[in-house]
């Protein structure tokens, strides 16, 4: 059984692939290129391939099962990038991962206490020599209601992590949480958008997610509200936040994911023209922060990435049920 890795990093997951393609009896192959239609020919006589959010559409999966290969691993939790719908059509089965929770969930945390204490400012003007403080004033959290949408293991860690900080904790969720009732207070959405302080939507994306906070659910913010986003960055409406921050209905944001980052994310774009995309726009804002979709990016996440995502393929080839399937 072989496996050939797309958007292979060198410096952290290749002695965890080495590892665990010894311990679980499969050969590999691998490059640090992202796939396209022009090198899935790269893994002609695989049996599997294992990738991240780069997107795999309908073509590229019809020239993957033309090559042999039966199963598409992202080694990501989430798999919007993977045209799922043509996948199941054709019988080839797709995966997904889930790792250790608790580094994203500190990472989001971490991104609020930003926000609020404006860093992104403290910053720009310490490189300038500049030491003032006038408009700089930030906000106590204990003071504060955040607001947590979405009680997946993520967003529970997110609600237990704030519970030491003493701030009002609210939730919305299809569905009662009792771990996340420990820390929070469940709420339908729109009075969870009224009193919240800070908002943190923790849902994976899909057709009902995309654009969940939009326009509308703005209006329905605090005056001075902060967006904190380490989840998917289509599930904002960008132009919606982007007036936000503007006029002055947000105070600000701090985004790990934004709208239109394929291509660009992981990637050294240093010669890139980014002008007027999303990134640009944001990075104007001395009220935003932005990092480059790094919550995920620790330790015990990323040998959970690869060993789940091989895992699967082990499963499949000795005929038993695979974790983490999707198609």
């Amino acid at each position: 059984m072989r496996v050939f890795v797309y958007n292979m990093r060198e410096f952290d997951e290749l002695a965890y692939f080495e590892e665990f393609t010894r311990e679980l009896g499969l050969e590999m192959g691998y490059t640090e290129d992202a796939p396209t239609i022009d090198n899935c020919h790269l893994a002609d006589g695989s049996d599997f391939i294992s990738i991240i959010t780069t997107p795999i559409t309908a073509e590229m999966i019809d020239r993957f099962m033309d090559g042999g290969v039966r199963m598409i691993s992202t080694r990501t939790i989430g798999f919007d990038h993977i045209d799922l719908h043509h996948a199941e059509e054709k019988g080839m089965v797709v995966t997904h991962v889930t790792y250790d929770p608790e580094g994203v969930a500190e990472y989001n945390v971490m991104m609020i206490l930003a926000a609020i204490r404006n860093l992104r400012s403290i910053e720009e003007r310490n490189r300038r020599n500049d030491f003032t403080l006038k408009g700089l004033i930030g906000r106590k959290l204990s003071d504060l209601t955040v607001g947590v949408i979405g009680a997946g293991r993520i967003g529970r860690s997110v609600m237990r992590d704030l519970s030491g900080f003493g701030c009002r904790i609210v939730y919305c969720n299809r569905s009662p949480s009792p771990e996340a009732d420990r820390y929070a207070e469940r709420m339908d959405p729109d009075e969870l958008l009224a009193v919240s302080d800070v908002i943190s939507p923790q849902l994976e994306l899909n057709d009902s997610t995309r654009h969940i906070i939009g326009r509308d659910a703005f209006s329905k913010m605090k005056d001075g509200a902060y967006i904190v986003n380490t989840a998917r960055g289509p599930l904002i409406d960008t132009e919606a936040m982007i007036d936000s921050l503007e006029n002055g209905k947000l105070a600000g944001a701090a985004l790990d994911v934004v709208e239109g980052e394929f291509g660009l994310y992981y990637n050294d774009c240093g010669d890139m023209d980014l002008s007027g995309t999303y990134m640009d726009r944001l990075r104007k804002m001395d009220n935003v922060m932005i990092t480059h979709h790094m919550a995920f990016y620790y330790d015990a996440a990323v040998r959970d990435m690869v060993h789940n995502s091989l895992l699967g393929m082990r499963r499949m080839a000795d005929g038993e049920e695979i974790p983490y399937r999707l198609v």
